[in-house]
């Protein structure tokens, strides 16, 4: 338990430093996690025996994807750079041809995955911070962080407290509707107070994203959970002690982003 205590205050309080701090800290950061999520991807696919990714090319391709969209967002640069980890991407097909492995097909799906799954979500969550303008703001993605751990904090208290009715167990057994509702209440309740404080977004756009983060973060948990149960693990890492790995921390936002960014992009 103290193990756990003192890996998540240390991993909250860098997190917040790096995002706080400035856009090329933030960017940083955000490239490591992505290099280590999809690292810790490909380590998760390869215990099956079926699959067999290009692990290292789809590291390049997942770094490269988020180097040259943090380029553009950074340096305002031409969106055509964005055509060498599309090149990349395909590559893989071509790789494939070499290497006389069973199921091609799945070892290329699961090798150009973690672009859609990991290195976007992570691209899209940087650009939120230049929503209003050209100038990097910490607010959203910081807020954004606190309505999800709210939103994991509050989903697990009052499911163990009122937990009855099961969301969805054939995935997750110990989820349950109230535990839902719950975190979904003192998540629109945190998003009213970061109303007050962050500015950059509206109470009516910080509410919507609070409840995108509390249904779609939910379910991002879910996907994850989808994925260890269909290779029979428990934890997709062990880089956070007490905590699992980088895609056991980040699986909310891996899907919750996506709706958010959209949401925000659509009423801008």
């Amino acid at each position: 338990m103290l193990t756990r205590a003192i890996t998540g205050a240390l991993f909250v309080a860098a997190l917040i430093a790096g995002v706080y701090f400035n856009e090329i800290v933030a960017f940083g950061l955000f490239c490591l996690i992505v290099l280590l999520g999809t690292d810790e991807f490909y380590s998760l696919v390869k215990k099956s025996k079926t699959i067999n990714p290009l692990r290292f090319w789809g590291l390049i391709t997942n770094l490269t994807s988020i180097i040259m969209i943090g380029l553009v967002i950074l340096n305002n640069l031409s969106t055509k750079i964005l055509a060498i980890p599309l090149l990349m991407i395909f590559m893989s097909f071509i790789f494939e041809l070499y290497r006389k492995k069973n199921h091609p097909f799945i070892n290329i799906a699961y090798t150009i995955l973690p672009v859609l799954y990991i290195a976007i979500p992570f691209a899209m969550l940087f650009h939120l911070g230049f929503y209003n303008s050209k100038d990097y703001s910490f607010q959203i993605i910081l807020g954004f962080f606190f309505l999800l751990w709210t939103s994991d904090t509050g989903a697990y208290l009052s499911g163990r407290f009122f937990g009855k009715h099961k969301l969805f167990e054939r995935i997750s057994p110990k989820k349950t509707w109230e535990g839902t509702i719950g975190g979904t209440i003192l998540t629109v309740g945190i998003a009213y107070v970061l109303s007050i404080y962050f500015t950059d977004l509206s109470l009516t756009n910080w509410i919507v994203i609070g409840i995108l983060t509390a249904i779609f973060g939910g379910l991002g948990d879910l996907v994850e959970s989808m994925l260890k149960r269909s290779l029979n693990i428990k934890d997709s890492g062990n880089i956070l002690p007490g905590h699992g790995g980088i895609l056991d921390r980040f699986d909310g936002l891996l899907v919750g982003i996506p709706f958010i960014y959209t949401y925000l992009q659509l009423v801008q």
